[in-house]
């Protein structure tokens, strides 16, 4: 049975190898102000398209997220 409602693929899935180009890419904790919902992900520094890597449920999610890519610091987009 066909879904009517059309999913974004790859939404929770890697796009980006653990090994992101830091000159091209800043990780960046996408944030909801109405529902609170956190994504984490990686913005492009020269187009400014936000690539959705991983939903951030609770705190365990994005210690996983900050470590799989090495990142100490990341910063939020409401």
């Amino acid at each position: 049975m066909k879904s009517i409602f059309n999913r974004k693929k790859g939404r929770h899935e890697n796009n980006l190898p653990a090994d992101f180009d830091r000159k091209v890419y800043k990780p960046v904790l996408r944030c909801s102000i109405c529902t609170g919902e956190q994504v984490a992900g990686f913005k492009n520094l020269t187009t400014g398209k936000f690539e959705e890597v991983m939903l951030i449920r609770n705190e365990g999610e994005l210690a996983a997220f900050k470590e799989r890519y090495g990142i100490s610091e990341m910063g939020k987009e409401y």
